[in-house]
């Protein structure tokens, strides 16, 4: 069994931005209202962003383009490196598209991080996400059920250290041994007991791995 693994969600937590939003904000003005349908739970998750990715009429080279302007923390391409030098693997646990996630990572030059995502594909303008129902970690509501990936990974690892901003996260935050959270996720797990720690960003993610002697 190896010793140690670092997961992290992606939007949100390794980007400052969303992709959807994104798309919201620059293709899809009306889908705001698809947004607080989706929010006031009359939509599941997966549902929400089929739309919002099919409605973005683009050429590649433009989404593209598009992806590289999100900006994420900027402390995640050494953090990742550390982690990986220091005996850990790192890998990125998203409920979004490991279409748009593997175009910022070769932006970044990262390399050896493995991303469980539901699977993206650009393909008439716009980006699709490929569904299986019979896939081990399938959920209907996000399309891949971040818990189960996690469950899978403990057998694997002695420890998992998790980090997330957001409701998704919340499921694999029980199965975490120790829960980095971020943003709206913080009062989440409040109201559910479950227990994490809470931060702003990858500094002080470090900070506490620094302190647990898990880095150095």
């Amino acid at each position: 069994m190896k010793k140690w693994a670092f997961v992290s969600d992606f939007d949100g937590t390794i980007s400052k931005k969303d992709f959807y939003h994104l798309v919201l904000e620059k293709y899809f003005e009306e889908g705001q209202a698809l947004y607080k349908q989706w929010k006031s739970g009359k939509i599941k998750d997966i549902d929400f962003l089929r739309q919002v990715f099919t409605s973005i009429h683009q050429e590649e080279s433009q989404i593209i383009e598009d992806i590289h302007s999100l900006e994420i923390d900027e402390h995640v391409p050494s953090f990742i490196r550390k982690v990986q030098s220091q005996g850990g693997d790192f890998y990125i646990l998203s409920a979004g598209t490991d279409y748009y996630i593997h175009h910022i990572l070769g932006q970044y030059a990262i390399t050896g991080v493995e991303v469980y995502s539901n699977e993206g594909y650009y393909e008439e303008k716009n980006v699709h996400m490929n569904i299986d129902p019979e896939h081990p970690h399938h959920s209907e509501r996000y399309g891949i059920d971040k818990s189960k990936v996690l469950t899978d990974l403990k057998k694997e690892y002695e420890t998992i250290y998790f980090a997330g901003d957001s409701e998704p996260d919340s499921h694999p935050a029980k199965v975490a041994d120790i829960t980095f959270a971020m943003k709206a996720l913080q009062d989440i797990l409040k109201e559910n007991n479950t227990p994490h720690i809470e931060v702003n960003d990858f500094i002080d993610i470090e900070q506490h791995l620094l302190r647990l002697g898990v880095l150095r």
